[in-house]
């Protein structure tokens, strides 16, 4: 089956918050269901940036950390558990087995997953991946659904 994909040029970070809070928006509209977001691109690409624009447009009113040296940084919402990962520095995907990563993606969750290849065969697959590339002052958002969860936040996302 072939899902939807979609395209969006963010000239500055302003243009990624707002692709971030529509983004969130659709996917506010899809809970309690769990969802799964790959983000991939370059070191530097807005990766973080993202996770944090798109978190805290989810109801969260405090700092977004990166979780660079932690693999996982949550945050409990009303409606949902977010879950922030970056497996930039994961030297095994072995690793997230010891730290429980299953347990991670159940009912009611919500996974930001940066760096996905470095944890593959350990995570659940993804409902949206969402590649940012570097074009010159901005940022290409390349936008995929993977699954028909997926394809329901894109039909509801007023930017893609």
């Amino acid at each position: 089956m072939s899902y939807p994909h979609s395209t969006f040029f963010a000239a500055s970070e302003d243009d990624t918050r707002a692709l971030a809070r529509d983004l969130a928006q659709a996917m506010r509209g899809l809970l309690p269901a769990s969802s799964v977001i790959y983000l991939e691109g370059d070191l530097g690409a807005g990766k973080t940036t993202f996770s944090r624009h798109f978190i805290q447009s989810l109801g969260h009113t405090g700092a977004v950390k990166s979780p660079t040296y932690t693999l996982v940084e949550p945050y409990e919402l009303d409606a949902v558990s977010v879950y922030h990962f970056d497996l930039y520095r994961l030297a095994d995907p072995e690793e997230l087995e010891f730290m429980g990563i299953r347990d991670y993606f159940s009912d009611k969750t919500l996974c930001l997953v940066e760096w996905a290849e470095k944890g593959a065969g350990c995570l659940a697959s993804a409902d949206l991946v969402i590649s940012i590339a570097i074009e010159g002052e901005g940022r290409r958002f390349q936008v995929q659904a993977k699954t028909l969860h997926g394809s329901k936040c894109l039909q509801h996302c007023k930017r893609i």
